[in-house]
């Protein structure tokens, strides 16, 4: 039986990270990959096909509404499959290089391809074989939530998955959800020319963001077009001649919307089914995700878990990553490293974009009584100014007895770029007075967070452009 230092079960972008470090710790491993190709969803079905798409739809609408005088532009041609058939390649290339070249290049690290389930303590069971292992990582990521919606697997619906390779553009779609998922599809097909309505249980869209850039994200969307229904509880599904029906529920009425597709975006489920967790002692949650410790370690000592599948805090591309690397240190040299989740950005990719790092003004409310946030709108940033794109907001928040800035909340172009600064900011701790004594580049979008800094202390409306 061919035994290793440590076996890891995935093959996304926690499991990669932990194979990396592996290696460069000399430790003889084996990944175990099923389903998804290597990369997971991130490289496959995620993050990278849907910013290609979102990247297609922004140019179609800069090139309707760049609002720049003295320029028309018209769009002569959209060819929706060659579209998708573009991100497909790309995908398929960002694959090959980041992935299978990279596993290849590990000299300590062993590819198997194949379903693993745990057989006793330290075995596994892969394509009819067994192996052993001293240590092991989980990464097997999760897959697309299916809520119980009457009759909605006969009618048929998408996923993420489907909704990233399909060969004709449907005229309108009906999205369930509004988390990132939700909203970066909605706007994706609308700028597509699909009439999209989107149905979100909760009242609020998007509950863990900062409520007033959420509003103005919504109205933003509502101006493009899309048509957003919250508070709503959908009930059934069915079929009206060649198209598909939700019934839903809203304020004690009921109502339906019409559309070519359906897209559920109602979270994930994490993958643990089929690994006979059970065998070696493995907790899960409700939720079916694996329970761990700050260090990633699993309730079996010698078994640790990290991204989509672990019962962490944040479910990102950088944290699974991150979450990899750290537990294969903690699990083959004995460190005690994790991460601290109140420090980690997070973006939703729409036009323009969302972006948040550290507490929203009611977390810190609700955790300390006490809040000091200021907001500044977008049209007092001259380079927002400069390229037309005035409708967004930054939010900042401090403790009112230090300074010290707790949160950061951008809604504008690159948002996930700018956030960046902000993130640092508040990892070290650093306080407004810090900010002001920054000089960035102006004319700039960074000049934003020096503004929010600016703004408790001026009156940001009565300041020069270069400050």
């Amino acid at each position: 039986m061919e035994k290793y230092d440590l076996i890891i079960i995935g093959g996304g972008a926690g499991a990669f990270a932990a194979a990396i470090e592996a290696n460069t710790l000399g430790a003889k491993t084996a990944v175990i990959n099923a389903g998804l190709p290597l990369g997971g969803t991130c490289v496959n079905v995620g993050c990278l096909p849907s910013k290609i798409l979102l990247h297609a739809g922004e140019i179609l609408s800069t090139a309707k509404n760049h609002n720049v005088g003295g320029i028309e532009l018209e769009v002569k041609n959209f060819d929706f499959q060659k579209v998708i058939e573009d991100e497909i390649n790309m995908v398929a290339q960002a694959r090959e290089e980041k992935y299978s070249k990279v596993i290849d290049s590990l000299k300590h690290v062993t590819l198997i391809e194949g379903m693993a389930q745990f057989v006793s303590e330290n075995e596994i069971e892969v394509n009819e074989k067994r192996i052993s292992g001293d240590k092991f990582i989980i990464a097997t990521g999760s897959k697309a939530n299916a809520p119980d919606i009457e009759n909605i697997k006969q009618v048929g619906y998408l996923t993420h998955i489907e909704a990233l390779a399909l060969k004709n553009k449907p005229e309108s779609m009906v999205i369930v959800g509004s988390g990132p998922v939700g909203l970066e599809f909605a706007q994706m097909y609308s700028r597509f020319g699909t009439k999209v309505t989107i149905l979100q249980k909760d009242k609020d869209v998007f509950p863990r963001g900062e409520k007033e850039l959420i509003d103005r994200l919504v109205q933003i969307l509502k101006k493009e077009g899309i048509d957003i229904k919250t508070g709503v509880s959908v009930k059934k599904a069915k079929k009206e001649s060649n198209k598909k029906v939700l019934e839903y529920e809203k304020d004690g009425n009921t109502k339906e919307v019409l559309a070519d597709e359906i897209l559920l975006a109602v979270g994930k489920t994490p993958n643990t089914k089929k690994l006979n967790l059970d065998i070696v002692g493995v907790k899960t949650d409700n939720k079916h995700a694996i329970l761990v410790d700050k260090y990633f370690k699993t309730s079996n000592k010698n078994i640790y878990a990290v991204g989509d599948v672990a019962s962490l805090p944040l479910r990102l591309e950088t944290t699974a990553g991150h979450e990899g690397t750290l537990a294969a240190k903690n699990a083959l040299d004995g460190k005690k490293e994790f991460i601290n989740y109140d420090e980690v950005p997070f973006t939703i990719f729409t036009d323009p974009q969302y972006a948040s790092v550290g507490k929203t003004e009611e977390t810190q409310f609700k955790e300390t009584g006490v809040c000091a946030c200021r907001t500044v709108s977008f049209d007092k940033i001259p380079k927002a100014q400069i390229i037309r794109k005035e409708e967004g907001m930054i939010k900042m928040g401090i403790d009112p007895k230090t300074k010290t800035i707790v949160g950061v909340h951008i809604l504008a172009p690159n948002a996930g770029d700018l956030i960046a600064q902000a993130m640092v900011l508040i990892k070290n701790k650093n306080t407004i007075d810090d900010v002001l004594n920054m000089t960035p580049v102006f004319p700039t979008l960074s000049e934003a967070i020096k503004y929010a800094a600016l703004s408790f202390t001026k009156d940001i409306s009565k300041l020069s452009c270069c400050i």
